[in-house]
């Protein structure tokens, strides 16, 4: 089922934001009398066409790893002279740029849509309390304590610990000071903590950056009986069953099943000895752990799970906007998702965050499948970070993409003649390598996470 949930997530979401994107260059085009030969979702063989009044032909194509808008064009092969003034070649700069310009605009305003919609839904927030302060670690030293609530990091308001955690990301690779706002437990003082930061999670693939900190969020206590097995993981493999009790780990108690995640991922690849309760009688099993990641991020794991338990109402928050609220709040949550990823670009650039953190087709088809399957809300979420993401590749820079036309264009528009041919040529041939180069680096990343 969740390949399913895999396949159909991914489908629906290229084919959104693809057409979205097409769309607003197709669009602004028609409005600027260029004539549109063709509309294509997907590359390779057409499996459905159809002409328009205008003689544009629309084409669903078999490939959906992207799509373009073919535009009547001199340079792509000779034109009636009574269409010339239609050709997108002869259009003044002005008019070029804004049909560029508008493929990653549409894609932007999708995100707004997503996001107004999502703040219309509303969603329930996990409150952000701190369950637990692990000793020694970068929370304790600021004096971060276990029942406090954190309201706020670096000034920026959060209402759950997706915010927090979110908040937290845009530091990552940075040195200096981390401000966090909390609220005392039993108390309406609020306090202000300050972590310090020196290279934080710079080398760090997939980095978790509240577990980082030595912060635990709050959570109802677990029993360690198992509900769940992964059918290829350690605990499945060593015999462990559905029901079983975790007793003890090597001779340690476990109370919580907190304590069993905890231990297990302090010891990757491990051999350890479970002792369980199984239908009244103690048994002592042996389970070799499996490990996940690489380096520091490096954590044991053991392939089983328990029974989720009942929040309390009051740890709790519904997060509502009424339909001119949701409009200021969509602005925010687009412009902040822009800056963040620009930014985080400009860091594995400039060596700040790793080169890991790069996501291919792979990942975004995992997450596409796994957003899909946790519900509406989640799923318009992904669409909207994914077309945020779009928007802001498609603006770099660099020939070959959106970005690299405007480049050209904008030069053009003011030295008053366009760059010569071979200039052009050059460009796009270090575009594409650039592009390819970073595709394969993300598919590399991918498989490595296999």
């Amino acid at each position: 089922m969740s390949a399913l949930y895999m396949i159909i997530g991914t489908l629906v979401a290229l084919g959104v934001l693809v057409t979205f994107h097409e769309f607003g260059h197709f669009w602004v085009a028609r409005r600027c009398g260029v004539k549109v030969l063709r509309f294509s979702i997907g590359f390779g063989t057409p499996l459905l066409r159809w002409h328009d009044r205008q003689g544009t032909e629309f084409v669903i194509a078999a490939v959906p790893l992207g799509g373009y808008v073919k535009m009547l064009d001199e340079r792509e092969g000779e034109v009636p002279s009574g269409l010339l003034e239609q050709t997108f070649n002869r259009q003044g700069v002005v008019r070029r740029i804004a049909i560029v310009a508008a493929g990653p605009i549409a894609n932007f305003l999708l995100a707004l849509l997503f996001f107004w919609l999502l703040a219309l839904l509303g969603s329930q927030q996990l409150r952000p309390v701190i369950g637990a302060v692990e000793a020694g670690s970068p929370a304790a030293a600021a004096g971060l304590q276990a029942g406090e609530e954190v309201l706020a990091v670096d000034g920026e308001e959060t209402a759950g610990w997706a915010a927090v955690n979110l908040q937290m990301v845009r530091r990552l690779g940075e040195s200096g000071t981390l401000e966090i706002t909390v609220r005392e437990p039993d108390s309406s003082v609020n306090a202000q903590r300050q972590v310090v930061l020196k290279d934080w999670l710079k080398d760090v693939e997939e980095p978790d950056p509240i577990a980082s900190l030595g912060i635990r969020p709050w959570r109802p206590a677990l029993a360690p009986v198992l509900a769940q097995l992964d059918p290829k993981g350690p605990a499945q493999a060593a015999g462990l069953q559905g029901g079983d009790r975790l007793l003890a780990l090597d001779g340690q108690a476990l109370d919580d099943w907190q304590q069993v995640v905890d231990r297990v991922r302090a010891r990757p690849g491990a051999r350890v000895i479970f002792l369980i309760e199984r239908e009244g009688q103690r048994i002592e099993l042996p389970v070799e752990l499996a490990g996940r990641g690489e380096g520091e991020a490096r954590s044991g794991y053991l392939g089983a799970g328990v029974e989720a338990a009942e929040w309390p109402p009051e740890m709790l928050r519904e997060v509502r906007h009424g339909p001119l609220e949701a409009v200021g709040e969509a602005f925010r949550r687009t412009w902040g998702m822009s800056v963040l990823t620009l930014d985080s670009l400009r860091k594995m650039l400039f060596g700040e965050l790793s080169v890991k953190n790069l996501s291919g087709p792979i990942t975004i088809a995992k997450v596409a499948g796994a957003s899909a399957q946790s519900g509406v809300g989640d799923f318009l979420n992904f669409l909207a970070y994914l077309s945020i993401s779009l928007g802001v590749l498609n603006l770099l820079p660099i020939p070959v993409l959106d970005g690299g036309h405007l480049l050209f264009y904008f030069v053009e528009w003011a030295r008053g003649r366009p760059l010569s041919e071979r200039v052009q040529a050059w460009g796009m041939q270090i575009g594409i390598s650039l592009v390819v180069g970073v595709m394969l680096l993300a598919l590399v990343n991918d498989l490595s996470r296999l």
